[in-house]
């Protein structure tokens, strides 16, 4: 049986999974996002996405835990007035960050990387695995509408944004903010399903091959 294992410790990815029907087990990378970018020197908010959705991905799939798996690693950007947002983590941050994006728009980019980690054959050809490791950004432009500073300070007073890219979710009390979305509202989430249908069948994999047998 197909195994997929999530690289990522967002219960929201998890939950949209898992509402999509797809079957994972989650293990959580121990990667330090700052180190890596700092490493590679990335400023592009979606080249960033992309490589720290790749360096979770692939630190899982060292382990001996991910042996015969799938393991897909994602990581969010939210770029605004062209920079990159990641999470705030202090309520200030959050507060300074909020108060520029009412009633404007930016662009949340989602990294998803898939390794496959299945058995190929000796000589390196695709037996039951593929070998592949490959990734995919998915983007959405998010509108908010205007939000007073009491607002701000009531959400932030949640703890909600303090962990989220961009200091804002869709799914949760940030939803009462958002207007609009342009492009996949699951890549606002913090998965893209489809996109990862599209990387599955890279891997010579059917996204229904991971739906709960019937």
């Amino acid at each position: 049986m197909l195994h997929l294992i999530l690289a990522s410790q967002s219960p929201a990815r998890t939950k949209l999974l898992a509402e999509a029907g797809i079957r994972h087990t989650v293990l959580v990378s121990d990667v330090d996002e700052d180190a890596v970018q700092a490493r590679y020197g990335v400023t592009d908010p979606h080249d960033t996405a992309l490589l720290l959705a790749r360096a979770k991905a692939e630190a899982v799939a060292s382990l001996p835990e991910a042996e015969g798996a799938l393991v897909l690693g994602c990581d969010s950007v939210f770029e605004f007035d062209g920079e990159a947002h990641g999470k705030p983590y202090t309520a200030d941050v959050a507060r300074e960050r909020m108060l520029r994006m009412s009633g404007s728009a930016g662009v949340l980019h989602t990294g998803h990387w898939l390794v496959d980690c299945r058995d190929t054959d000796d000589d390196g050809t695709a037996g039951r695995g593929s070998g592949a490791t490959l990734g995919a950004v998915a983007s959405a432009e998010v509108s908010f509408q205007e939000m007073d500073p009491e607002e701000i300070d009531a959400y932030i007073a949640t703890g909600e944004p303090l962990h989220c890219a961009g200091s804002f979710t869709i799914d949760g009390l940030g939803g009462a903010f958002i207007r609009k979305v342009d492009g996949d509202p699951h890549a606002v989430v913090g998965l893209s399903v489809s996109t990862l249908r599209g990387l599955l069948a890279a891997a010579s994999v059917r996204i229904t091959d991971l739906w709960p047998p019937r």
